[in-house]
């Protein structure tokens, strides 16, 4: 059902109230909350597949089992595990004089209140439940808004969130632009948006007016290098695989590759290898995913045709018999365009879809030169075995997060914060990290026995004892 602004409004007042009457939640019901959303998963996974597949034309179930479900399940098992930890007071060190007088410090992490998570259609459950995980396990409530270019999913993760909840724990309130533009001015205690840089700064102006701190996660264009000493069929064949996966459309998908001048060509060879061995047709394949929409997929087909009409040399990995171009099915195969001008729209814009660029290089500074100049991507890829090249680029450049041999692992990793930098994006979520995202370090002081100014002479009538102390005191 799409929500009016009063309705909207109701629902964060609901949840206001709430917050005010319980207070925060505890240990067991912040439990509680997460296995609920597990069960949801679990229960209603063919339902959810489903889904996802309808709202793509074609998404296998394999791919929103493995890239949705089992990744949302993983976050939140892991919150679960490891909340019991992360709710303690912190204790922190007391300066002198004041611990030798009986005072203490702690940081209690407290919830923040009510949470607005705004989700993409790329990643339609992950991308709901991976943020839900730490804003539960921060003892949160949350107001979620998913994208409208998944109404089937919307809609269904809508009912199995309100058959599991009551509206003053989460609520899903689905409907197009003007719905999310209204959630996204509205006063949350912290936002959370996944997508494009475009939007996210629209949802930061809204939130700005009131305040609401906010996590944005918002893609960019990230780069791999592929170092002259790498395994290049290691590295072609997992590049393809990430680079085919969900159709390309993933926000941390590759979107221009370095590759050593002497072996493009053998690198060509393998990407065409690896990507017809995984498809060996790609129209009529349930494992290869559409394009969202007949937008999105003339949108990459300017992308290509403007590459192509500016003579840079296109590979298409698929067989050239499949007449993707014309079939309703939105299948675009995977293509890279070799040494593009900086000038071409493929170069200045994150593609989304199953395009790369593969630019030529003779030495490594200058790869690290280019990405230095470029805005900060959400990831970046290194390809090789040579310790001091990666200690180069991690030196040398900013990204979200880096991958070294791999591509999009350290998204998998519970452990470790994920989020962008500059245009990528700002803040963090994902364990510790997005558990303190969405809680307030609460600074909490008790003082000693002692009342240290009496002792220490700071009380006015000011006079010589407070000079002597703070010559004492102040120094190198």
């Amino acid at each position: 059902m799409t929500m009016t602004a009063t309705e909207l409004g109701a629902i964060l007042q609901q949840q206001r109230d709430a917050c005010l009457q319980s207070g925060a939640p505890s240990l067991a019901l912040r439990r509680d909350r997460i296995d609920r959303c597990i069960s949801l998963l679990v229960n209603h996974q063919v339902a959810i597949c489903d889904a996802v597949n309808a709202d793509f034309g074609c998404r296998s179930p394999a791919v929103t089992l493995m890239s949705d479900i089992f990744t949302s399940i993983n976050n939140l098992k892991y919150v679960k595990q490891n909340v019991h930890r992360w709710i303690r007071p912190q204790k922190r060190q007391v300066m002198f004089p004041l611990g030798l007088l009986g005072g203490r410090a702690r940081v209690h992490f407290q919830p923040k209140g009510v949470v607005g998570i705004m989700s993409p259609w790329n990643i339609p459950v992950n991308l709901i439940f991976g943020p839900l995980a730490d804003v539960l396990g921060a003892g949160n409530r949350a107001m979620i808004k998913p994208s409208e270019h998944t109404p089937a999913t919307s809609a269904l993760i809508a009912g199995l969130v309100a058959e599991n909840f009551d509206l003053s724990e989460i609520a899903v309130v689905t409907g197009g632009p003007e719905v999310a533009a209204e959630f996204s001015s509205m006063p949350f205690d912290h936002l959370i948006f996944t997508g494009s840089t475009a939007i996210g700064s629209r949802v930061m102006k809204a939130a700005a007016r009131n305040l609401t701190p906010v996590t944005l996660e918002l893609g960019g264009k990230s780069p791999v290098i592929i170092s002259a000493n790498a395994n290049l069929e290691d590295a072609a064949e997992k590049i393809i695989t990430f680079k085919a996966m969900n159709g390309g459309q993933i926000c941390l998908s590759p979107d221009y590759c370095y590759v050593p001048r002497d072996k493009l060509d053998e690198f060509i060879r393998i990407c065409q290898d690896v990507f017809i061995r995984q498809y060996p047709k790609m129209l009529d394949n349930p494992d290869y995913v559409s394009i969202i929409s007949d937008h999105h997929f003339q949108r990459l087909l300017q992308i290509l045709d403007d590459a192509q009409a500016r003579g840079a040399q296109i590979v298409a990995l698929a067989h050239a018999e499949e007449p993707w171009r014309d079939s309703p099915q939105r299948k675009m195969p995977v293509h890279l365009v070799i040494n593009p001008d900086e000038d071409m729209e493929i170069m200045q814009e994150e593609v989304f879809g199953p395009l790369m660029s593969v630019r030529c290089y003779s030495r490594l500074q200058d790869c690290v030169q280019e990405i230095q100049a470029r805005p900060q991507p959400l990831a970046l890829y290194y390809f090789g075995k040579n310790q001091a090249e990666q200690d180069q680029v991690l030196a040398d450049t900013l990204s979200g997060g880096v991958c070294m041999n791999d591509l999009g692992v350290h998204f998998a990793s519970d452990d470790l914060p994920f989020g962008g930098i500059g245009a990528s994006g700002m803040g963090h979520y994902h364990g510790f990290d997005g558990f303190k995202t969405f809680s307030h370090a609460r600074a909490v002081y008790h003082q000693g026995r002692f009342n240290l100014q009496k002792i220490s002479g700071t009380l006015p009538p000011y006079g010589k004892k407070i000079e002597k102390l703070m010559s004492r005191l102040i120094r190198k």
